[in-house]
C-alpha cells in the first residue's frame, strides 16, 4: 500500500479493479482548502487516458509489474506468437494486448509488461521508432520538398503510412509506433 506521496510516473496502480499506469501528475497545494494530486493515468487493459484527483495522503493500491524483452515470431489466428530471450520458452498473445500490431517486423525485440504476482502479461509494447523498407508507393518527383504535402505508402510490414512526396519505393523510412507517422529517411 503506497500513499500519494509515493506516485511516480510509470507506476502502476490497481484502482476500481483495472490495473493503470501513472502518465503524469502533480501535486498541488491551493491556497485555500487541502492539497490534492492530480493525475493522467491510462489503463493497461483498455488503453483509455482518464483524468483522475486523490486527496493529499490518500492510500492508493500499488501492482508491482516487470517488463521483460521477447522477441516476434509469427503471427497466426491464435495471435501473435513471441519468445523470451533468457529463456527461450514461447508465449502467444492475442493482437489486443499490443499497442500497433500493424509494425510487428519477424525478430523485433519487444517489452511485454507482467502482473509479477500473477505472472499474466498485460500489454506489449513495440519500441518507440523502427525502421522499415516502403514496398510501395507512387513514384515521387524530384525537387518536391518545400511543401508539406504527404502520399499513401505501404511498407514492409504491410500497413500504410503517409509519407513525403519524395520517398520512393525500396527507400527505409524511420516510423513513430505509437502514432504510425513518418519521422525521417532511415540512414
Amino acid at each position: 500500500m503506497a500513499t500519494t506521496s509515493d506516485i511516480r510516473n510509470g507506476m502502476c496502480i490497481d484502482l476500481n479493479g483495472d490495473i493503470y499506469t501513472i502518465v503524469e501528475f502533480q501535486h498541488v497545494k491551493p491556497g485555500k482548502g487541502n492539497a490534492f494530486v492530480r493525475t493522467r493515468i491510462k489503463s493497461v487493459t483498455t488503453g483509455k487516458v482518464l483524468d483522475h484527483t486523490f486527496p493529499a495522503g490518500h492510500k492508493v493500491n500499488d501492482v508491482r509489474v516487470e517488463r521483460r524483452k521477447f522477441q516476434f515470431l509469427y503471427k497466426d489466428e491464435m495471435g501473435c506468437h513471441f519468445m523470451d530471450n533468457d529463456t527461450f520458452e514461447q508465449l502467444a498473445l492475442p493482437e489486443s494486448l499490443l499497442d500497433s500490431p500493424q509494425f510487428l517486423k519477424e525478430g523485433m525485440e519487444i517489452e511485454i509488461l507482467f502482473h509479477a504476482e500473477k505472472d499474466v502479461p498485460l500489454t506489449a509494447e513495440l519500441p518507440q521508432h523502427i525502421i522499415v523498407e516502403v514496398t510501395y508507393t507512387e513514384p515521387g518527383l524530384r525537387g518536391d520538398t518545400a511543401t508539406n504535402t504527404l502520399k499513401p505508402a505501404t511498407v514492409e510490414t504491410g500497413a500504410e503510412v503517409r509519407v513525403p512526396l519524395f520517398i520512393d519505393t525500396g527507400e527505409k523510412i524511420k516510423i513513430d509506433t505509437r502514432t504510425g507517422t513518418y519521422i525521417e529517411r532511415a540512414k
